[in-house]
């Protein structure tokens, strides 16, 4: 997942797992949270076994304010979808490289806005599958 401050993207593995591809684009939901139901409900229906989060360091590899805003994320969700478990994966550029690869394909504006957290997302959750690949 990629958690921002307005969209969470949100993608999926094959069951093999190698390849990462897009799901869907939730709307934040800070006040009623229906962005977290919505995501324990996909995570039941894909039958979910591990959720990704991406981890927004600086480039200086820090902390900062969006890190804190994804812990605090991955809590609330952790808590829904128990035992399931949640991991971090460093996201730093992501969301440039997602958009790079949008506008290469020709999605420019309303429309790379609307799919560029899923983008990110695939981009996120792929690393996390390849890093994992080269360590088993």
């Amino acid at each position: 997942m990629d958690v921002g401050a307005v969209r969470v993207g949100v993608a999926l593995t094959d069951p093999s797992p190698m390849l990462a591809t897009p799901l869907v684009t939730l709307q934040r939901d800070e006040d009623a949270g229906s962005d977290l139901t919505e995501l324990v409900r996909l995570i039941a229906e894909h039958e979910v076994v591990e959720v990704v989060i991406g981890l927004p360091k600086t480039l200086a590899g820090r902390h900062g304010s969006a890190a804190d805003s994804a812990h605090s994320y991955a809590e609330a969700l952790a808590t829904r979808i128990a035992p399931i478990p949640v991991r971090f994966h460093d996201e730093r550029l992501t969301t440039v490289t997602a958009s790079r690869m949008l506008s290469q394909r020709g999605v420019r504006g309303k429309r790379q806005r609307a799919v560029v957290d899923q983008a990110a997302a695939v981009e996120i959750l792929q690393a996390w599958l390849d890093a994992r690949s080269q360590t088993t």
